[in-house]
């Protein structure tokens, strides 16, 4: 649960604005989502061994991202 400081002068808009930041950074939305359907281990470390090989070939140059 997100609780948001907020002042008795404070406008609603920047009150809202602060909830939203701070419900992004918590990154429950993320949660959500990856928890909507199981994903197998292997499938999940294999997606991560390509996202690092992609960042390693733009790293050095020889993919324009």
């Amino acid at each position: 649960m997100l609780i948001i400081d907020s002042k008795d002068c404070e406008n609603i808009d920047k009150a809202l604005k602060k909830y939203k930041k701070k419900f992004e950074k918590s990154k429950a939305l993320l949660q959500l989502r990856e928890r909507q359907s199981f994903t197998k281990p292997s499938v999940r470390r294999r997606t991560e061994v390509l996202k690092a090989i992609y960042k390693q070939k733009v790293a050095s140059g020889k993919i324009d991202a």
